[in-house]
């Protein structure tokens, strides 16, 4: 008998046909009656604590254990990436990021930290913006206590100015005046608070300072002697000045002045004690003034404006160098603007501030002027000014120029040049000179640092609308810097040299003869370093290796065959008005009978190198090479048979 898993059990088949027939049979009498097994307890282990609720029991039934769902994992996964975010975007507030930083926004307090009671002290407060991206709708306010009694109308101040909008990497700022009163020695503060906003963003950012006042007459007072306005790239002297306001004497007081970032310093008078910027002012009695000029150049463009920080007091204890206590500071603004009438130098085509030039030869000089401005320029001027210690005065020539040799200047007007007396909007010319250098040794004597100084100025009258009329003026500074007057000499002997010599004169074929081959240097003003001499021998000449003086600094190569002789330096007066610099070496030549009747060299053309220290040019000398030909020795060279 086969079993079929898909046929019913014929147990539960009679059980179906049983059940439906109890309850559709109207014949409750036929009914069978059902019966019931008797029921018996059976035992379930229950657990007497939750630690084993998940472990199977009898059956293999375990308890309940919660897995968790998809959406559950989804929650937790998104919660966890909203919390990243917030903390990317509270990093990058706090440290920057890309976005505008207070901690690159500066706010610099100028002026006076003592003031008199009841008096006004005027302030310049500076807000420098470091940051990359502009502060817009920036405002300025100032508060602080005016102190005093009621009587004096004692009252809280606020001030409050608008810079507008504040580029990425410039600066604004602003002047106001306070009036404070109180007792000598007391300290009022006086609060700054900047607020700006942010392109885009309606959010208001603010960056706070305090600068403390006491109350009380400043020790020291300070005043700078500078233009308002010129023209970018210009040369600029600014004299600051101190006065010691002091009943009694003030000691190991300091002057320091911060630069603008424009501004590169030229020199001081006198010069700074620390760095470029910091001089030492001694002790003031009372009464005393010190005066500081200072030289440099403004670099920047139309429309900028460069500050200059300046600060007087005394110095640290443990720092000479630095002010410990300011008495006073300063703000000097100077603001760079286009020139309205140009007068552009040059020397030898160069418009560099320093072009090397050569001592021999012609210099040759220019000027090119334009009007600049959108009005008529009338009897313009153009002077160029000439001086230094390599001049040559005799020298000068000036084609439609006047030259004073008692003031040592150049002069180009309406009366030589007609094309100066209306300079129209746009009008330009070009104006040309030329002048020499002196010697550089003269009985004995070498200039030290030999250079001429060369100055343009242009100067015209501008007519206004109101009829009456304003000069303009424009100048500019040069210097040729004189290149030292290099020398070098190439001979060769066979007899009378520092080093005896064989062989016979004029040489046989096939007999040797040894020369001598001897180089000197000279050299006029200026220290020259890394001085070379090199030539190379022809393939028939032989390095004998006998030097003079002996273990001077000459090499030879066999595999180039190239003799170099490293000179190293060579002071200003070598040869000329001091000892002279030379080497000499040795060579063979045994001429071959293809030679006869000919002139064999001994060395094919050399070259002398070193570079000026003063102008950092490279001088160069060449000379032809040296044959079996002696001058002086009266031998022709001619190889005999």
């Amino acid at each position: 008998m086969s079993f079929d898993p898909l046929s019913p059990d014929t147990n539960e088949v009679h059980q179906l046909d049983d059940l439906n027939d109890r309850l559709y049979r109207r014949d409750l009498a036929g009914r069978k009656p059902r019966r019931f097994d008797a029921l018996h307890p059976r035992n379930f282990p229950v657990p007497k604590d939750w630690s084993n609720t998940a472990k199977s029991v009898k059956g293999g039934a375990t308890g309940l254990v919660s897995h968790p769902t998809f959406f559950r994992k989804f929650f937790y996964f998104a919660l966890g990436f909203a919390a990243l975010a917030v903390l990317i975007v509270g990093f990058t507030f706090l440290t920057g990021g890309n976005t505008v930083s207070n901690d690159n926004i500066d706010i610099n307090v100028l002026g006076n930290s003592f003031t008199a009671g009841g008096e006004e002290l005027p302030l310049q407060i500076e807000v420098v913006n470091r940051n990359s991206s502009d502060l817009e709708l920036a405002d300025l306010i100032v508060e602080y206590d005016k102190g005093g009694d009621a009587s004096s109308g004692a009252t809280r101040v606020r001030i409050l100015e608008s810079f507008g909008t504040i580029r990425g990497g410039k600066s604004a700022s602003k002047s106001i005046s306070a009036t404070l009163f109180g007792e000598q020695g007391m300290v009022k503060n006086i609060n700054i608070t900047f607020q700006y906003h942010l392109h885009g963003s309606n959010a208001i950012f603010v960056k706070q300072a305090s600068f403390p006042v006491t109350i009380s007459s400043a020790p020291v007072s300070l005043t700078v002697e500078s233009p308002q306005n010129l023209t970018p790239n210009q040369q600029i002297t600014l004299t600051v000045k101190t006065k010691s306001n002091s009943a009694t004497t003030l000691s190991q007081m300091l002057l320091s002045v911060a630069y603008p970032p424009g501004f590169k310093f030229i020199k001081s008078v006198p010069e700074a004690d620390s760095f470029d910027n910091v001089w030492k002012l001694g002790d003031l009695a009372p009464g005393a003034e010190r005066a500081v000029a200072i030289t440099g150049t403004l670099y920047g463009t139309d429309g900028d404006a460069q500050a200059f920080r300046v600060y007087t007091g005394a110095a640290k204890a443990d720092d000479p160098t630095k002010i410990g206590l300011t008495y006073n500071s300063l703000l000097q603004s100077i603001t760079l603007v286009k020139p309205f009438i140009t007068a552009n130098l040059t020397i030898n085509g160069s418009g560099a501030d320093q072009t090397p030039v050569s001592s021999a030869g012609v210099i040759d000089g220019g000027v090119a002027f334009a009007n600049n401005l959108s009005t008529e320029v009338r009897n313009a001027q153009v002077t160029v000014s000439l001086s230094g210690n390599a001049l040559d005065p005799a020298s000068v020539v000036a084609p439609n120029g006047f030259y004073d040799s008692s003031k040592g200047t150049i002069t180009w007007d309406a009366t030589t040049v007609p094309d100066l007396a209306s300079l129209e909007p746009g009008d330009s010319g070009m104006l040309s000179f030329s002048f020499k250098a002196k010697p550089l040794v003269s009985s004995g004597t070498t200039l030290s640092s030999p250079s001429v100084r060369l100055r343009v100025s242009i100067k015209g009258a501008q007519s206004l609308d109101s009829g009456s009329l304003s000069e303009v003026t424009d100048f500019q500074e040069r210097t040729a810097i004189v290149s030292s007057d290099f020398g070098f000499s190439n001979a060769v002997s066979h007899a009378g040299g520092p080093i005896a010599n064989t062989g016979p004169i004029p040489p046989r074929a096939g007999e040797p003869t040894t020369y001598t081959v001897t180089w000197g240097i000279t050299n006029s003003a200026n220290m020259l370093a890394n001085g070379t001499v090199s030539t190379t021998l022809p393939t028939y000449v032989e390095w004998v290796g006998t030097i003079s003086p002996s273990g001077a600094p000459v090499l030879y190569d066999g595999s180039s065959r190239v003799v170099t002789w490293n000179v190293g330096q060579v002071p200003a007066g070598t040869g000329v008005s001091g000892p002279s610099k030379s080497v000499s070496f040795q060579v063979r030549i045994t001429p071959s009978t293809s030679q006869v009747g000919l002139v064999p060299a001994l060395t094919l053309s050399t070259k002398a190198s070193a570079q000026d220290t003063f102008t950092n040019q490279i001088l160069t000398v060449s000379r032809a090479g040296l044959s079996t030909a002696i001058s002086g020795e009266g031998s022709s060279g001619v190889v005999a048979n």
